[in-house]
């Protein structure tokens, strides 16, 4: 048996024997583990952006974990087991993959794509954005709709027009700024909509760029409450022209 099998029959093995003898692991249900696998994806998506690869590894296998964990759970309850999961995915994905299973010939990357939405219509899914999971955050959530809209091919043609959606709703939103409207909330949604699209054909991923920025604000803000205390102060006793002179000793 290769190494990585007799791994795999190791971490199984393990899970039987916790849940039959672990107080903790042997009470926990799907619902129990749902926020703690939440979580952990979370963990890995932190050390993906650091690019702290040995954790990497590390988040990989506590989701991993997670995985065996529920399986052996649908196990029990008589549901599917972790042979069901794993023969499922590699049903899907050579049914989703015809150019390499099968004879269906693509020329590009969005020739995947449209394939791999038009099988999943055949499947069963009523609607392209059926499979985009409610719970998600909403800039993930936009990203993922506007990705399935293009591929049935429903997207904008250039990047040019995409930026001109982007300056239309800002012109939109100044409008209704002006007249302090109750649409503004709406109006907003949608520039940041655009905005998405945007980022989306520069080939930015928006979530990883505002995270990026978050993390930005959060060393120079840090960086500012080090030298107040320092000066033997307090954030509250600095004015803003003083904090600001921090702020771009920070960027330096």
């Amino acid at each position: 048996m290769p190494s990585s099998l007799q791994s795999f029959q190791k971490l199984l093995n393990i899970m039987d024997e916790l849940r039959a003898k672990c107080p903790w692991d042997s009470k926990q249900t799907f619902d129990s583990l749902r926020y703690l696998t939440i979580e952990e994806t979370y963990e890995l998506s932190d050390a993906i952006i650091d690019k702290q690869y040995t954790d990497i590894g590390k988040e990989l296998g506590d989701l991993l974990l997670h995985i065996v964990f529920y399986a052996k759970i649908g196990e029990e309850q008589n549901l599917f087991n972790i042979e069901t999961v794993i023969n499922g995915i590699c049903e899907k994905l050579i049914r989703r993959h015809p150019h390499i299973f099968g004879d269906v010939h693509v020329n590009s990357v969005d020739d995947v794509k449209e394939n791999w939405e038009k099988i999943k219509l055949k499947e069963g899914n009523k609607s392209v954005l059926g499979g985009v999971p409610n719970a998600l955050p909403a800039m993930v959530k936009a990203y993922r709709i506007q990705e399935k809209a293009r591929g049935v091919g429903f997207d904008w043609e250039n990047t040019e027009q995409v930026w001109e959606k982007v300056q239309e709703e800002l012109s939109e939103f100044n409008k209704e700024r002006e007249q302090n409207s109750d649409k503004m909330e709406d109006e907003f949604g949608d520039i940041l909509f655009a905005l998405i699209n945007y980022a989306r054909f520069v080939n930015i991923n928006p979530e990883d760029a505002l995270e990026k920025t978050n993390r930005k604000f959060i060393q120079r803000f840090n960086f500012i409450e080090r030298k107040v205390q320092e000066q033997g102060k307090q954030l509250s006793d600095m004015t803003l022209g003083e904090m600001e002179v921090l702020w771009q000793e920070a960027k330096r």
